[in-house]
């Protein structure tokens, strides 16, 4: 049997993996590109891509390579304490540790240095990301109205209110802020946190922040961007 081989890597603005949506598209604002390696810059290997709205990505969950899998894990969304079957969940520590992500094709852009990059938005995937294989989104075979969510749909509109104190708020890029703000809504901590008093931090593009939750209510308590306090 072949190896697999990474055809391309992810350029996010996640430099780990706290903080990452759980799932892709729930974050639409979250802009991300794919560079494909030397091997697979052809651009005739794309031909026709553009006539796409949206790509199924089929990546490795890098960070998990060698880790051990169980046959059930403990899904955050569950409080950490349920168990369910690691096939019935997307938990990255698997017998294999590939992913799958739909995102939306936003441009395909010709580059000097990299050839063709595809810029995708609503990506749930960690800077460096090894992409193995992408695939064109069809909507008439891969769009279940009847489908039905289980547990994870449960848990679907579960939402903070974030704030992020203006002398923050005004020096991050417009764009990013939409983004970062989705991104708390989100709720980045495990579902088995509830110290008030904690503070947590994620990196998001080139800031570091910190943020605590109280009565469902983020407050971003600090932003730093390179070290230097904003």
């Amino acid at each position: 049997m072949p190896t697999m081989k990474t055809i391309a890597r992810v350029r996010s603005d996640f430099k780990s993996k706290f903080g990452i949506p759980r799932q892709s598209n729930l974050v639409p604002e979250l802009v991300a590109y794919i560079v494909f390696e030397p091997e697979y810059q052809n651009p005739d290997a794309i031909r026709g891509l553009e006539e796409y709205s949206h790509l199924w990505l089929i990546w490795e969950f890098s960070e998990n390579v060698g880790a051990d899998w169980s046959p059930t894990v403990r899904p955050p969304r569950l409080g950490g304490n349920t168990r369910m079957g690691v096939f019935a969940t997307r938990s990255p520590f698997r017998p294999n540790p590939i992913g799958l992500s739909s995102v939306k094709l936003e441009e395909i852009i010709s580059t000097r240095e990299n050839g063709m990059v595809l810029k995708i938005s609503g990506a749930d995937l960690l800077n460096g990301t090894p992409i193995y294989d992408i695939k064109p989104y069809i909507p008439y075979s891969d769009t279940h109205a009847d489908a039905k969510g289980g547990f994870a749909a449960d848990h679907m509109d579960d939402k903070l209110k974030v704030v992020i104190p203006e002398e923050y708020e005004k020096l991050i890029a417009k764009e990013k802020l939409s983004a970062l703000r989705k991104v708390l809504e989100l709720d980045p901590r495990p579902s088995y946190h509830t110290d008030e008093q904690r503070v947590y931090g994620m990196s998001f593009a080139e800031y570091e922040v910190r943020f605590r939750v109280e009565r469902q209510v983020l407050n971003v308590t600090e932003i730093t961007e390179q070290g230097k306090e904003l």
